[in-house]
């Protein structure tokens, strides 16, 4: 039997998927939030900022309160799915499409001052992308061994943040504190409000979202892989790093195993909750509450900071074991969140100090950096160690139980964090704290997973490993 080894230019490839989901994810991370602060700030008759965020939050949630339950519904109709293109094809091909042709809907509907109109196109948006996002993501394990899957979510986040920092790129020239804010902090009215540019970030984005989903069409043919792919994943499975078998003619699960699942899946939605607190509120954070004008260029170098550390976090994992990566991970998010807490107080006294002292500014990016730097370690290893227990008639109902565990942490965490930020005693602040907590909290739970390393991984190394067919 030939060593296993991994494809990166097919693994490249179906990154593609995972590229226009970052693009979009980041794009609309970044502006609805100010979009949504904007319109009901005037809806209620100019309120102060921070009275509106749990608003916010629950209007965030919703949406993925929705995903909460479509991607677990997807993964399992996509298990279920065969057709001429595949089992995950269609649906990335007219999830892609149809969700690049809502995203441009958000900043028309708010160019018509249409809180509803924001709210609905958000909606759609959210409704499209998850109707495949499931089956993007389940497409590569499905011809990729077991042994070989680190590495490869390594390359598929890689390709995936690419689309991230485009995003981010995009967010410094089309700034929201510029663009998307009605009234400036002297109280006169912003001259570029409802500027056309505020199209860009959004209709750039569909465009290269569909620019992807051709070179995906185009260069992967998913049942042809399936049957090229059959006794190499046969094989992986002998070497899979499970507590007792997984076996195909079966959807149950051992005790050991269900074990390791229920910890992983209580540990994914406190890290998740403890990320998304942030990326949910830090533009609001740094737009409304210390007047951080260069928020989105920190939020790039955590993009990049993780693209650049996703390949190592795979051949570290092959190394010391997926689990002790994701616990080094969790120790280098864990530090550079406690750190901004503790530089919070700082800024308060002085709201001018960031911009004015670009030495702090400076010490967000290497805080941020450190931080994308963990997210990466965990994010490489943590969906390959859930699939692991999976065979390959269920993948997509394992990856649903994953992105559930997240999207209801994503869910709960702004509705959480906006009632506390609607606090004086609290305020945006808060954030810090909450994180922290959620992430030191999750790498305990983490610590009580097994993992089997006794079983000898043939696969290539070195130079080696880029050979391809």
């Amino acid at each position: 039997m030939e060593k296993l080894k991994l494809n990166y230019k097919r693994t490249l490839i179906i990154g593609f998927a995972f590229f226009g989901i970052l693009m979009l994810w980041q794009i609309y991370n970044t502006y609805c939030p100010v979009i949504l602060t904007e319109l009901l700030v005037r809806k209620m008759g100019n309120a102060e900022h921070n009275e509106v965020q749990w608003i916010v939050g629950i209007i965030m949630a919703v949406d993925n309160i929705l995903a909460l339950f479509m991607l677990p519904i997807f993964g399992a109709l996509s298990d279920k799915t065969r057709s001429k293109y595949g089992k995950r094809m269609p649906y990335i091909f007219i999830g892609t499409i149809l969700s690049a042709i809502a995203l441009p809907l958000i900043p028309l509907a708010f160019a018509y001052d249409s809180l509803w109109g924001v709210i609905v196109t958000m909606l759609l948006v959210l409704v499209f992308m998850n109707a495949y996002r499931n089956p993007a993501v389940s497409l590569m394990p499905d011809i990729t061994p077991k042994p070989l899957r680190a590495k490869a979510n390594g390359v598929i986040n890689l390709v995936g943040y690419i689309g991230a920092i485009l995003a981010g790129g995009i967010a410094l020239f089309i700034t929201t504190s510029k663009y998307f804010r009605a009234e400036l902090d002297d109280g006169s009215i912003n001259p570029n409000y409802q500027n056309w540019l505020i199209y860009l970030p959004f209709v750039i984005t569909s465009v290269l979202m569909l620019i992807s989903l051709v070179v995906l069409v185009l260069k992967i043919n998913e049942n042809d892989l399936e049957k090229k792919m059959a006794i190499e994943m046969l094989e992986g499975e002998k070497e899979a790093e499970v507590i007792e078998e997984i076996k195909e003619d079966t959807s149950k699960i051992g005790k050991g195993n269900f074990k390791n699942l229920i910890l992983m899946i209580v540990a994914i939605f406190l890290w998740f909750a403890a990320f998304n607190a942030v990326e949910t509120f830090w533009s609001n954070y740094c737009t409304y509450y210390i007047s951080f004008t260069s928020y989105s260029m920190a939020t790039n170098v955590l993009a990049i900071a993780s693209m650049i550390a996703f390949i190592p976090a795979g051949m570290l994992a092959t190394k010391i074991g997926r689990k002790y990566t994701v616990i080094i991970g969790l120790g280098l998010c864990i530090l550079p969140i406690a750190s901004c807490f503790i530089m919070s107080p700082l800024i308060i006294q002085d709201a001018g100090l960031v911009s004015n002292h670009t030495y702090l500014a400076f010490i967000y990016y290497i805080l941020f950096a450190i931080a994308g730097i963990g997210w990466a370690f965990i994010n490489c290893c943590s969906y390959p160690m859930v699939v692991e227990l999976a065979n390959k008639n269920n993948i997509g109902k394992y990856t649903g139980a994953y992105y559930a565990s997240s999207m209801l942490a994503q869910s709960l965490t702004p509705i959480a964090l906006g009632a506390l930020m609607r606090s004086p005693s609290f305020q945006y602040g808060v954030m810090f704290i909450y994180s922290t907590i959620l992430f030191v909290v999750a790498l305990i739970v983490f610590f009580f997973v097994k993992e089997n390393r006794q079983k000898k991984i043939t696969y290539k190394k070195g130079l080696e490993a880029f050979d391809q067919d």
